[in-house]
């Protein structure tokens, strides 16, 4: 009996099943869930936070749900690649994300609660927003209702008005970068790429962004501004209302080009059961020419708003014999 290897109990975060697993498993390592096979983690104590799952991993870190035992809240914990830690050039990206998302305050952009270092370990603490992202979303629904469509373009869109008044672009606005909370409530996330509104962009020789949400003037090599943030946004709009991205290409040196050159597709008449109203909306924040959309994050949350608000009169006025027909709006 003595002999026997010590167990801790954790709660399985698939199943919400509690389960022992081995003690001796150092932290961070994992082992699969006895009853239905989901990797459990060992839990990591990071001063108050402890560690006890992963959300996702990228160029610079791993991202784990984390509980912040002194505050008791969740919390999600963004520990940066040890690998990095000695790369110069790597550290000051990481503490320029973290600065820029702090400096923002807005219920639709993530919020930053600490950066700190634990034992050579760098990290940084943030809001928990760990229900997938509006990519996953279209990967497992093909497309989004419009009215959801709708409700996350107005919040995201006042989020970059929110940056722009900060001075600072965010520059890979896609589906993957919206992430969603426990309340359904849209997240901006990652600010990796973000920079003053006025920075220099003559040494720029990079194409930064997703070729598929991508600005024309951005592969062109002209000024980027906040008006390529918008294309970008209402590529993304255009993606998960449709289904499909605006240009599709085998090749990226095709797909880039099809921005600059290739009229788009009105949704409309890829999604006949869209309205002109929303169609019309998207078509103009993605014009090809940055004069040609809407001159502010005003005028484009006027539009979707406008759109919205037909959407939901078009469902009240709906014949009372045909709930079929009524609930097809919300099901879209």
């Amino acid at each position: 009996m003595g002999d026997r290897a010590p167990l801790k109990m954790v709660t399985c975060s698939h199943c919400n099943t509690k389960v022992f697993i081995s003690g001796d498993l150092r932290p961070l390592a994992t082992e699969s869930c006895k009853k239905c096979g989901h990797p459990i983690m060992m839990p990591l104590m990071l001063r108050q936070f402890e560690l006890e799952g992963v959300i996702g991993s990228g160029g610079m870190g791993t991202v784990y749900r984390a509980m912040d035992t002194t505050l008791a809240r969740m919390v999600a914990v963004k520990l940066m690649k040890k690998e990095l830690l000695s790369d110069q050039k790597a550290l000051d990206d990481f503490y320029r994300e973290a600065r820029a998302c702090a400096s923002l305050n807005h219920t639709n952009i993530i919020h930053i609660y600490t950066f700190d270092e634990w034992e050579g370990q760098r990290y940084l603490v943030m809001e928990l927003a760990d229900c997938g992202s509006l990519d996953t979303k279209i990967e497992k629904q093909t497309r989004i209702s419009e009215l959801e469509v709708l409700d996350i373009g107005i919040k995201i869109a006042s989020a970059l008005d929110m940056a722009l008044k900060h001075n600072l672009l965010h520059r890979d606005i896609k589906p993957g970068n919206i992430l969603f909370n426990a309340d359904n409530e849209p997240k901006l996330v990652d600010f990796g790429l973000a920079r003053s509104a006025e920075a220099d962009q003559e040494m720029e020789n990079v194409t930064w962004g997703t070729p598929y949400y991508v600005a024309p003037e951005k592969i062109k090599r002209e000024r980027e501004t906040a008006l390529s943030d918008m294309y970008s946004l209402g590529g993304t709009l255009y993606h998960a209302l449709t289904g499909h991205v605006p240009f599709e290409a085998p090749t990226v040196e095709e797909l880039v080009s099809a921005h600059v050159h290739t009229p788009l597709t009105p949704p409309n008449l890829v999604l006949p059961e869209s309205t002109q109203a929303t169609s019309d909306a998207l078509m103009k924040a993605m014009a090809k020419e940055p004069r040609d959309r809407f001159m502010s994050y005003d005028e484009f949350q006027m539009a979707l708003e406008r759109s919205r608000t037909m959407l939901l009169l078009a469902q009240t006025t709906q014949s009372p014999g045909s709930p079929k027909t009524k609930t097809s709006w919300w099901r879209r």
